[in-house]
């Protein structure tokens, strides 16, 4: 395994594990999620530029776009969590209440 792979996964890992066990607010969940996106851009980027192809090139910019329309649908969701509990707290939120 070639470092940059062993980064990429180590990258991906530690978002997932912080994804994990400490979910206790939700901009610390959605930062996990993102960092987990990024290393999977970064993987895709890489592997784009290793096959040389022409194809695979606009992967990683969907993807990359995908992961931008997910960061603001989390911090509108984040946003709109706040206004209504006064509080990002994934313990104090039930998702059975109106």
């Amino acid at each position: 395994m070639t470092p940059t792979h062993y980064a990429i996964s180590s990258t991906f890992i530690l978002g997932l594990s912080g994804l994990a066990f400490h979910r206790t607010h939700l901009l610390s969940a959605l930062l996990c999620l993102e960092a987990m996106m990024l290393s999977l851009f970064l993987a895709l980027s890489i592997w784009s530029l290793q096959l040389g192809s022409t194809s695979f090139s606009t992967a990683p910019m969907l993807l990359l776009a995908f992961s931008a329309c997910e960061a603001s649908a989390g911090l509108a969701l984040l946003v709109a969590t706040c206004r209504t509990h006064g509080t990002d707290r994934l313990k104090s939120l039930n998702l059975l209440q109106c």
